[in-house]
């Protein structure tokens, strides 16, 4: 679809969408857990279906109701062989690969040709030093062979996925694991998001900075969780508020562990100044980071390497739609500079790259110069209704060119 923003000021509240991370851990969790569980704020969104429809294929029972999700866990001793479709989804795909290792059974992964293409030879060595068989083609991963017990040492500058994969598993084998996450480490905070669900999920796992002690013969107790607010998402509306508008977000838990909440202080610096700012620990908040950057005095951005192998290669695609706005800006293989200037009206329509969060970014820049973002569709993977509640917030948008 397309989307037509005309110039407007953001006003109102809008309430933060479900975290879709924290969404994920909990049906994971519930997933793998004797009885019923019940899971509130589970969006319809593509990268949820999609973890939904992987773990009903392995045998869960879960029915999806608005946004909550009754769940009948899987039955660990008789899981059978199957074939995940896992769509777009990077979270899916390295989440329950693991879980294909616990069953023993043969396993297929399938998804878009970007998804995957992604980086995954941290499970590829895995597998390797199991015995497992690892088949890798254009259209599928294929796994087949029994994880066992030990000590795992796992990069942490790729994805701190691969560590979650392996922590909702490595409790349920009889004997003791650790993990060991190798220097330099990033992404942390979602790592302590998994031990945190893990934990209301009745398993246990002690970090102590980069080792994770993980005792074996652990059992998933069913519980009902209610999913915090989206830290990662309620960012393209908080950015509004430095494009002129005048918005209020709530529904966010300060006391979370997302790591996407360094918003709150990365966008205060960008107002202040031309900051250089990390974004090794919370890779997601580029393309709207980028965004307010361009909205206001520029930045300097670090940890960039990983935003090259998300659903469009980002550090590239905000380059080539920021040039629109009249904003240069300069990739280096792990950084990216935004060179401050005035934000023009695109004279032609942007693209969305297929990327959720390059649309949404792209949306808060047109509230303040109009403009027309073609392939708008893609926030469907995340954020199904993001220009419902845009037009909530008293923006002029129009939604054509194909079925919403």
């Amino acid at each position: 679809m397309n989307v037509k923003i005309e110039p407007s000021t953001a006003y109102g509240n809008v309430l933060a969408p479900p975290s879709k991370s924290f969404a994920h851990r909990a049906l994971i969790c519930a997933a793998l857990a004797d009885g019923t569980s019940v899971i509130k704020g589970v969006s319809h969104s593509q990268d949820m279906l999609a973890t939904i429809d992987c773990l009903k294929a392995l045998g869960a029972e879960i029915s999806h109701s608005g946004e909550i999700c009754t769940v009948n866990g899987i039955d660990i001793e008789n899981i059978t062989g199957a074939t995940l479709n896992c769509r777009e989804c990077g979270s899916t795909l390295r989440f329950l690969i693991p879980l294909a290792m616990l069953s023993g059974k043969k396993t297929a992964f399938t998804g878009s040709k970007t998804l995957l293409s992604r980086p995954l030879d941290v499970y590829k060595d895995l597998c390797k030093q199991n015995g497992i068989e690892y088949i890798r083609s254009d259209n599928s991963i294929t796994i087949n062979g029994k994880l066992k017990s030990g000590h795992y040492r796992i990069q942490g500058n790729i994805s701190s996925q691969f560590v979650s994969g392996l922590l909702f598993i490595l409790p349920l084998l009889d004997d003791d694991s650790v993990i060991e996450i190798l220097p330099p480490l990033e992404s942390l905070p979602y790592i302590d998001m998994t031990i945190n669900v893990l934990k209301r999920f009745g398993v246990d796992t002690v970090r102590e900075n980069n080792i994770i002690n993980i005792s074996g013969g652990q059992k998933y107790r069913s519980a009902d969780i209610t999913v915090e607010g989206d830290y990662s998402n309620a960012a393209f509306f908080e950015a509004l508020n430095y494009a002129g508008g005048n918005v209020t977000v709530s529904g966010l838990d300060p006391e979370s562990l997302q790591g996407d909440k360094a918003y709150i202080d990365y966008f205060r610096q960008l107002k202040e100044g031309t900051p250089t700012l990390d974004l090794s620990h919370c890779p997601d908040l580029g393309p709207v980071c980028m965004a307010v950057a361009a909205a206001q005095n520029g930045a300097v951005f670090t940890g960039t390497k990983r935003l090259k192998i998300k659903e469009s290669d980002r550090c590239s695609a905000i380059a080539e739609e920021l040039l629109r706005f009249g904003i240069k800006s300069e990739i280096g293989e792990n950084s990216m500079v935004i060179f401050p200037s005035t934000l023009k009206t695109p004279k032609e329509p942007l693209n969305g790259h297929n990327d959720h969060r390059i649309v949404m970014a792209m949306a808060v820049l047109c509230t303040v110069t109009g403009g027309i973002i073609e392939g708008a569709e893609a926030v469907n993977k995340s954020f199904p209704n993001f220009f419902d509640e845009l037009k909530k917030l008293n923006t002029e948008v129009s939604v054509y060119g194909m079925d919403k």
